[in-house]
């Protein structure tokens, strides 16, 4: 559903006044007048203030905040950003992030969602004491934070880097900050050994956590110890040689996009509550080919998501009585881009090592006419309950 406009809305204000004189509009219920607002990005939320006496109330009152820098980028389509626009940017995610959280104090209305995305920069810190002082009031309860570095295709060992320091120095400024989040999403970072552990210590409440192209250098090994943590995507972290979840009691979800390494690309230690996992990667000869059995351990997940990037194989087959420790809860599994010479001999072992399997979904790339074949299958019990589809 499209967005509705700032526009819009004024003309419906408009169009909407009775002969008495009455702006029908302004009359509707708050949580009325909310949903259409908090379907605005915070610029468009700002300028609707200026419709009515009624309306400028409205951005106290707001359950569900968005602050996103993407408001406030140029917009003109094929045009690189330069570090002047993303200084801007991100400076204007500073005004209205103080403003729209001072009209916020000590009102006793609750945010019940604060999303914010911003470049990590010089702003960041003021950013960050800003949303502090809103968390101090007790009056947020989730928080989220996505953290972008500078628009680049590629980056430097040195841009990792200098990128890295400055998300540490910035979590040391705001430590109040980062131990309310609920979710914190980050990119293009280097970091040094104790980081990730003092990043886990001060971020308490992290129930999600998404890396992308974030490592501790070459064949580096990421240890995660927390209390609430209830997933985490790690994205083409390639050096990351391996992910230890040591002790991560709350964990349902784990997405692993893209490894490198020569063994499993992850080990799990308790994770009583692991539900789905999901893999992606593009194989190569030095691949080492994984077993489900010993990459799960004595996890019962319900949910398998492995993507093969329509190259090398990278799950070996194995038998009934190895997997059935791990696949006896397993109900949905997708299997996608297959290479179109892997058969389905290949597939069954999955099915004999889960007997209580809902659905399996298969999507086959052919390279030869770049014809995608789909398989979608349903069971109860051993009965099929849909036929095959083929796209």
């Amino acid at each position: 559903m499209a967005k509705p406009s700032v526009d819009g809305l004024g003309k419906s204000s408009l169009d909407m006044v009775e002969d008495n004189g009455v702006d029908r509009l302004s009359k509707l219920p708050d949580d009325v007048l909310l949903n259409i607002v908090e379907r605005l990005d915070i610029a468009d939320v700002e300028r609707t203030t200026i419709l009515s006496r009624r309306w400028k109330q409205i951005p106290a009152i707001l359950s569900k905040i968005f602050i996103m820098v993407a408001s406030f980028q140029p917009k003109h389509e094929g045009r690189k950003l330069t570090s002047d626009d993303i200084v801007r940017a991100n400076t204007n995610v500073l005004e209205a992030t103080r403003s729209i959280l001072v009209k916020r104090a000590g009102g006793p209305h609750t945010i019940h969602l604060l999303r914010m995305q911003f470049y990590l920069g010089d702003e960041s810190i003021f950013i960050g004491h800003a949303v502090a002082n809103t968390i101090a009031t007790h009056k947020v309860a989730s928080v989220e934070f996505t953290i972008l570095t500078k628009v680049r295709t590629k980056f430097t060992n040195n841009d990792l880097l200098t990128h890295g320091r400055q998300f540490m120095s910035f979590l040391d400024s705001c430590p109040n900050t980062f131990g309310g989040l609920a979710r914190l999403t980050l990119e293009n970072l280097r970091l040094g050994e104790s980081d990730f552990p003092k990043i886990f210590s001060i971020c308490k409440q992290l129930e999600v956590l998404c890396l992308y192209h974030c490592d501790m250098g070459i064949e580096s090994l990421l240890e995660v110890e927390h209390s609430q943590l209830s997933e985490l995507v790690i994205g083409r972290s390639v050096l990351i040689k391996r992910v230890d979840l040591k002790w991560v009691p709350k964990l349902t979800v784990l997405k692993f996009n893209m490894f490198r390494s020569q063994d499993d690309p992850f080990c799990l230690g308790y994770v009583p509550l692991l539900q789905t996992v999901s893999i992606i990667n593009t194989g190569f000869s030095w691949h080492k080919m994984l077993k489900i059995s010993e990459l799960l351990g004595e996890t019962a997940i319900s949910n398998l998501h492995l993507n093969f990037k329509s190259e090398k194989i990278w799950v070996k087959p194995e038998g009934r009585r190895q997997l059935l420790p791990v696949l006896h809860k397993l109900r949905l599994v997708n299997l996608i881009n297959i290479s179109e010479e892997c058969d389905l001999t290949w597939i069954m072992f999955i099915l004999q090592g889960a007997p209580t399997l809902k659905e399996l979904r298969i999507l086959v790339n052919s390279c030869a006419d770049y014809s995608i074949l789909v398989f979608i299958i349903s069971f109860r019990s051993s009965n099929l309950l849909c036929p095959v589809k083929n796209f």
